[in-house]
């Protein structure tokens, strides 16, 4: 070189690719940036699963599942049997069964029919021509009722009088 030139300017490489990787760098680490969430912005995690329901899970006021199934069943059945008693309300099971109680219906019905053509008792027991007899043989209840009035204490029988009575053998 002369001393008349100047010297050229060089531009130190080193400074230019400092620069140039320190903008690359920043331009990837702003895109890697964008890419990551917002802590903010994230959703939150999701909610605890229910504990599953079993028969040991206690329902309310203290019960568990199997008992409050238990007491709403025996209530139901109550309800059902009351039902039944009331209205006497019973399926017949077998076709068998039907026509037995349809039979029964049936003689039932001719039953009651056949007794309203019966007379009544007081034309039976009459002997036509005969003169009616106030004085017909006293009933049993009549007689001790008699009995009851003519003397009014019962005769105390002893068990040496009763095995002495006129009907022992010699």
């Amino acid at each position: 070189m002369t001393s008349g030139e100047r010297p050229s300017k060089c531009i130190p490489l080193r400074p230019v690719l400092l620069g140039f990787g320190a903008a690359l760098l920043s331009f990837y680490v702003s895109a890697v940036l964008s890419q990551v969430p917002d802590p903010e912005l994230s959703p939150t995690n999701p909610p605890k699963k229910p504990d599953p329901v079993t028969s040991e899970t206690v329902v309310f006021w203290g019960l568990r599942l199997w008992q409050v199934i238990g007491i709403f069943s025996m209530f139901i059945l109550a309800v059902i049997i009351t039902l039944c008693c009331i209205f006497k309300c019973r399926i017949p099971r077998t076709k068998k069964e039907i026509e037995a109680r349809h039979a029964l219906r049936v003689a039932a019905k001719d039953y009651a029919n056949t007794l309203e053509t019966v007379p009544p008792l007081n034309e039976l027991t009459e002997i036509p021509g005969a003169i009616p007899d106030i004085s017909s043989l006293p009933t049993v209840s009549e007689q001790v009722q008699a009995r009851g009035a003519s003397s009014s204490q019962l005769t105390v029988v002893r068990e040496e009088e009763e095995l002495t009575g006129p009907l022992t053998l010699p």
